[in-house]
């Protein structure tokens, strides 16, 4: 019987507690799995899948600027950053509009790179792409 199959939801702790056990370097990446917020959900984002190898990431951002916004990627993450200077001049009867600062950030894997940014009437678009070595890639000869 195969090992990984004896593990199941109720004993996961156990497994990935033998993988850290036996693994040096990789404690970034598992502790991710464990310390993953699943509450945050400001902005709310679409992830789309384009096709096999590119696919694009949609932020809504309603109420920034272009110049209120980061976005870099750093030790393999997409990093998305937004810092909105708040008016307290302003004597709200309802502020239903969330701006509030945020970050967020999604891993990538390594054969993944940001191809294009861009901002336009709030909604920050990231697309994304599947770098496919030379040797991998279709090559047509007739």
């Amino acid at each position: 019987m195969n090992t990984l199959a004896q593990y199941h939801a109720a004993n996961l702790p156990e497994l990935f507690d033998k993988i850290t056990k036996n693994s040096i370097g990789m404690d970034d990446y598992l502790n991710s799995f464990f310390n993953f917020d699943t509450t945050q959900n400001y902005p709310p984002y679409n992830l789309i899948s384009i096709n096999n190898v590119e696919s694009r990431l949609e932020i809504a951002l309603a109420g920034f600027s272009k110049k209120d916004i980061n976005v870099y990627t750093e030790y393999g993450k997409l990093i998305v950053e937004g810092n909105k200077e708040t008016k307290e001049d302003a004597d709200y009867v309802h502020k239903g509009l969330a701006q509030r600062n945020f970050t967020r950030a999604w891993t990538l894997s390594e054969d993944t790179e940001v191809r294009e940014v861009q901002f336009k009437d709030g909604l920050l678009t990231v697309k994304l792409g599947k770098v496919i070595p030379e040797h991998h890639a279709r090559k047509d000869y007739l």
